[in-house]
């Protein structure tokens, strides 16, 4: 089964107020996401994502948690998120990366592509 997409899901909603919700219990050190400290810097969306993104040679979405289809919602219910999914062309999806797997690249881009290279060639 070839992998035809990824999609990640933050632990948080999506929106003005989720958002702004996110930021200050980040802020506060009660809110955390992984794939959010993956994908962003404090700021904006980090360049090394966007670059990666492209390396990967099929289409990476992130959706936040209030965000997913019906597909995933199912998919996700007992999971914890983050999560990054793998989409598979015979229509399977698998969790490919973990909340734990996600915190343990502690933001770091390079780091979150070696596992995710790891994890796709293992799956």
């Amino acid at each position: 089964m070839a992998i035809i997409r990824y999609t990640g899901i933050y632990n948080a909603d999506g929106g003005l107020w989720g958002e702004t919700r996110y930021v200050i219990g980040h802020l506060l050190g009660t809110t955390a996401c992984a794939l959010c400290d993956i994908t962003h810097s404090p700021l904006r969306r980090k360049p090394e994502w966007d670059a990666m993104v492209n390396r990967l040679g099929v289409p990476f979405d992130v959706r936040h948690r209030n965000e997913i289809t019906p597909t995933e919602t199912e998919f996700v219910a007992n999971a914890r998120l983050p999560l990054v999914l793998a989409h598979h062309d015979d229509g399977s999806i698998t969790a490919i990366l973990t909340d734990r797997e996600l915190d343990a690249v502690a933001g770091s881009v390079a780091e979150f592509e070696s596992a995710l290279t790891r994890a796709s060639i293992a799956g």
